[in-house]
């Protein structure tokens, strides 16, 4: 068991979970993730590892409360317990040792770019980061960036920062010249709208895939996706892949496969008690 140490609520539907997981927190790399099973017979959820203490034995998750398993996983309160966490899973983020890197998270994709940054800062590189949110309220990871370089913030309404969508941030600083690498994290149109612009300029770019995943070993092979023509998993391939080799048109494709059904088990639930599986 896993138990909750502290809970902070990031925006209005991001929640982060400090969690005692000992082993995890001493051998974790940016970029990787864990495997969550609430409790008995729940779904099993990757999430990131936001950020972790090694001499508290406990890691971060940043979950983004979408669904009926990730509503039951921030219900949760400090005391209460995760029953299995499975990780460190995926490669670790291919860090740059010198130079200068641009990190661009949009909303819980922050979280992501998080001990990206975290990571470049102790080899030395110099780190900018731009954010994106809707509005102020769901701009997230904002001071803990701030330590680590440059932060740049941009809303949709311009409630705070520069008003805008971070690739607009990015195209700014890409004109500039000087970045050696971009790492970005966020919603697939995001994504994609980025390595739009870096890959006429030749700008290697870093992208974090989240296809639908279940076992996290490769062994259902729900999270394949089509890397420069071949089939790659997302579990034990990446996340983290090439942006400019990257199908996103496929990707879009995959993650909107079961959207159905999990709306209509999020309907289920917020009707009753749920009743999936008893027929």
């Amino acid at each position: 068991m896993h138990n909750v140490v502290t809970k902070t609520r990031l925006s209005p539907n991001v929640t982060r979970l400090d969690v005692v997981a000992p082993r995890i927190a001493q051998i974790r790399q940016p970029g990787q993730f864990v495997i969550v099973r609430l409790g008995e017979g729940a779904e099993r959820i990757p999430l990131t590892i936001a950020d972790g203490d090694p001499n508290a034995g406990t890691i971060a998750l940043v979950i983004q409360a979408v669904g009926k398993s990730t509503r039951e996983l921030v219900a949760l309160e400090p005391g209460q317990a995760i029953s299995d966490i499975a990780g460190p899973l995926g490669h670790p983020t291919e860090l740059i040792a010198s130079g200068r890197a641009l990190c661009i998270g949009g909303g819980v994709g922050t979280a992501v770019v998080h001990p990206i940054a975290q990571g470049l800062k102790r080899r030395g590189v110099a780190v900018t980061s731009i954010v994106g949110g809707r509005s102020k309220e769901w701009v997230i990871f904002e001071k803990e960036l701030q330590q680590l370089g440059e932060v740049v913030i941009c809303t949709d309404d311009g409630s705070y920062g520069r008003k805008g969508f971070v690739t607009d941030a990015a195209k700014e600083a890409l004109s500039k010249g000087g970045i050696d690498i971009v790492y970005a994290v966020g919603p697939v149109p995001m994504m994609r709208a980025v390595v739009n612009l870096t890959k006429p300029l030749g700008v290697r770019t870093i992208v974090s895939l989240n296809p639908v995943m279940v076992d996290g070993t490769g062994m259902c092979g729900g999270c394949r996706v089509d890397i420069a023509g071949q089939t790659k998993f997302a579990c034990v391939d990446g996340p983290e892949f090439d942006g400019h080799e990257v199908d996103f048109d496929l990707l879009m494709d995959r993650l909107s496969t079961y959207r159905d059904f999990e709306q209509r088990a999020l309907a289920a639930c917020e009707a009753g008690p749920c009743k999936i599986g008893l027929g």
